[in-house]
């Protein structure tokens, strides 16, 4: 129910199924929710290998249907296995049952190791508790952990130019100064990974990788976003990553952008400034659509009267308190005033606040989309809403992955941890994590002890 296909994950390892593991799925497979969905799925999948008569003890090739990844058998209990539980566990709850027929079986074949898998962490204590083996699903975990995540950026040691600079070419372009550098370091770069050279006395480098070739490299200079003139709607970076964030985010080639980071770096404050400005200033985009995942910190307060947008509104607290930091934050240009309450109203008209419910089937042309709190939802959830993109589109994910709400995932099996894994070194794709808070003191201390 956590992931259908996961009898076809196992190599070349057999999979046995209890006879109450398929009640389990019978009991659960009516509803809209994931786990109903992915119950029906994996009957489609079971009924499809079972499609032939079953013989006692007789295992069915799992590349019955296909999937040549699963090169073992899977095994139904067909019979009734002799279950003996001490008597602390009562047999009337199915997750003992279980428990029962892993002890049969393995009494059963003492030649061979069997071993439980589970996503229930009490199912799994109770079996190592009994003296057996068993072990969580591994393979919906994009990262064991989730501090190895990809940054985005890359320090560049101080003798770079001294170990890269060897036959180095240099030109001009438009958006910048670009270097094509040869060297060791050059194999763990990738295109759209940030780079960096800070000396003491030196002017600094700021660069991103836009084309890799396996032993060369094309660095190409950033814009400053640091410096007042190039500020966007009032909004100027505070530091080096929020420098590079902003460079994705104001390039129209990079149609997909992650920011990572916790609370107060800022990423819902550039991502609605660079919104606003390639909506209003630059005519980029038609209009700005805010989602995100409505899961919430606490005690849920029931049903919100409204429409859609009324019912989510309750959510987008954040985007509200920027707005009114980016209004009040910016000084008038032009026919601009952006702190009158018409000029409010107009910014408020091109702002769409959606619910992720009703995404399947939509296709966003010409639009900023913003996909909050991304670090609640599944893989799936993650594909279904990147898939909605159309013609000149552009998706920014936001996300905290020290703040998961949402039960059964981890930093390793969000979806934002999925999304940037799997997007990283596309041309027109790029992550930052934003590492250095700029709320306030207070929340930068309670950020470190809290």
């Amino acid at each position: 129910m956590h992931d259908p296909v996961s009898i076809f994950r196992f190599d070349e390892h057999d999979v046995y199924l209890p006879m109450i593991t398929l009640e389990e799925l019978d009991n659960n497979k009516k509803g809209t929710t994931d786990a109903s969905r992915n119950a029906r799925q994996v009957s489609r999948e079971l009924d499809a290998l079972a499609s032939d008569h079953l013989t006692q003890g007789q295992g069915l090739p799992l590349s019955k249907t296909g999937r040549r990844e699963a090169r073992g058998s899977i095994f139904f209990q067909t019979g009734a296995l002799e279950i003996k539980l001490p008597m602390g566990l009562p047999d009337t709850k199915n997750d003992n049952q279980i428990l029962g027929v892993v002890q049969a079986l393995r009494a059963q074949q003492p030649d061979r190791q069997v071993v439980l898998v589970s996503k229930d962490i009490n199912v799994r204590i109770k079996a190592r508790a009994l003296g057996l083996d068993a072990e969580d699903y591994f393979n919906d975990k994009t990262l064991n952990d989730g501090d190895v995540l990809y940054t985005g950026y890359l320090a560049l040691p101080p003798n770079f130019w001294e170990t890269h600079g060897k036959g180095m070419e240099s030109w001009q372009t438009r958006e910048g100064t670009r270097y094509r550098v040869r060297g060791p370091l050059v194999s763990a770069m990738s295109v759209n990974l940030f780079v960096y050279l800070e000396q003491v006395g030196e002017k600094p480098l700021y660069a991103k990788v836009v084309e890799h070739h396996g032993t060369s490299a094309v660095l190409q200079t950033l814009r400053d976003y640091s410096n007042p003139k190039n500020s966007v709607w009032g909004v100027v970076a505070k530091n080096r990553e929020q420098s590079f964030a902003m460079n994705m985010l104001m390039d129209p080639d990079c149609d997909f952008v992650t920011l990572a980071g916790n609370a107060g770096t800022g990423k819902t404050l550039m991502t609605l400034a660079a919104a606003l400005a390639q909506v209003f200033d630059d005519k980029r985009y038609s209009e700005v659509i805010i989602t995100r995942a409505t899961v919430s910190v606490g005690e849920d307060i029931g049903f919100l009267p409204g429409s859609e947008e009324e019912k989510m509104s309750p959510w987008m607290g954040a985007i509200d308190d920027n707005l009114e930091f980016l209004a009040a934050n910016t000084t008038a240009r032009g026919d601009w005033n952006r702190a009158s309450t018409a000029t409010n109203d107009v910014i408020r008209s091109k702002l769409k606040i959606k619910s992720m419910n009703f995404m399947r089937g939509r296709t966003f042309m010409n639009k900023f989309v913003i996909l909050d709190e991304a670090q609640n939802l599944t893989p799936k959830q993650m594909k279904t809403l990147i898939t909605r993109a159309g013609p000149g589109t552009k998706i920014v994910c936001m996300g905290n992955l020290a703040q998961i709400d949402t039960p059964y995932l981890t930093e390793g099996s969000s979806g934002l941890t999925y999304a940037v894994d799997r997007f990283k070194g596309w041309e027109h794709g790029g992550h930052v994590t934003l590492a250095r808070g700029e709320r306030s003191r207070l929340a930068d201390f309670a950020s470190e002890v809290l």
